[in-house]
């Protein structure tokens, strides 16, 4: 007899990330909580169970990440769907949405304390992706309105499907094109915005880590710039003053080396208060800049 605990024994996989894959299929399969691997582990597992849990099995000891695995990743304070097209969320992403929270609380602080006359607060996420930093920052902060750009139709159908799970369809609009230039793509886009985050591809092209572990299977183009690691980041950079509200912010993620050639692109396209922020490891992760009132 096959059971949810001869699983776990007998799986080669690490036993958190077979517990990961026995909860997904618990899920779909039974509709019980991850909780049944504790509380159902002696039920016995049907055939359909079984062959899909082996299939499953040797895709991730092949190497295929578990989000695509079980279809789904945890960011922030919300769970997005992901698949094959799409960069899975990493922790250290969860950065630019506490640095762009932190930016958002500020200028409603400011427009509480000194009187000023509210205005819609904008953000512009490029390169969204799952929509990950846009529809993290429209489920923590209500007031803002968030405009999201990716170069990949295949990538902005998994992320307006996550804001319609989310049921922030209403508060975040998405656009298809390359960086700024999609922006002409949505016509009740805001031209202005009050925050701009991204953290688009800045791995080196000849990086080893490429062909390694999950970043496999992950698309190329959502990882690297194939040169430096530092096109995107610059491109982003140079068009931001054009498209930020006097006094708003950019913030960029980056590569964990390439802090100072970042703060200088910044420094020379004409940003004030530069800033670097480390991640939760310790590293060099972020890096943001003002843009002169």
């Amino acid at each position: 007899m096959t059971t949810l605990r001869s699983l776990l024994n007998e799986t080669s996989l690490p036993k958190h990330e077979a517990r990961m894959v026995l909860a997904h299929l618990l899920e779909i399969h039974l509709q019980l909580p991850k909780s049944a691997l504790l509380t159902h582990d002696g039920m016995e597992i049907s055939d359909a169970f079984l062959e899909e849990w082996q299939l499953l099995e040797q895709r991730r000891l092949d190497g295929e990440p578990i989000a695509y695995l079980i279809g789904k990743r945890g960011f922030h304070a919300i769970e997005l769907m992901v698949g094959p097209g799409v960069l899975i969320p990493r922790p250290e992403t969860e950065l630019l949405v506490d640095l762009g929270l932190d930016e958002l609380q500020l200028i409603i602080y400011k427009q509480n304390t000194l009187n000023e006359s509210e205005h819609s607060l904008t953000m512009l996420d490029l390169g969204t992706g799952s929509g990950a930093i846009a529809l993290a920052i429209a489920t923590s902060q209500s007031k803002v309105r968030v405009v999201a750009t990716d170069a990949s139709q295949a990538a902005l159908e998994i992320a307006q499907q996550n804001a319609v799970r989310l049921k922030l369809s209403d508060r975040v609009s998405f656009c298809l094109g390359n960086w700024y230039a999609a922006l002409q793509n949505i016509s009740s886009a805001p031209r202005h915005f009050d925050l701009i985050l991204s953290n688009p591809p800045y791995i080196e092209a000849e990086d080893s880590h490429l062909s390694q572990g999950d970043l496999r299977f992950e698309p190329p183009s959502a990882l690297t710039d194939f040169g430096s690691g530092l096109t995107c980041l610059t491109a982003i950079i140079d068009g931001a003053l054009a498209h930020l509200k006097p006094g708003g912010l950019l913030a960029v993620e980056h590569g964990f080396d390439q802090s100072p050639a970042v703060l200088e692109q910044l420094a020379l396209a004409g940003f004030q208060d530069i800033r670097p922020h480390r991640d939760l490891a310790g590293h060099w992760r972020a890096a943001s800049g003002r843009k002169p009132i």
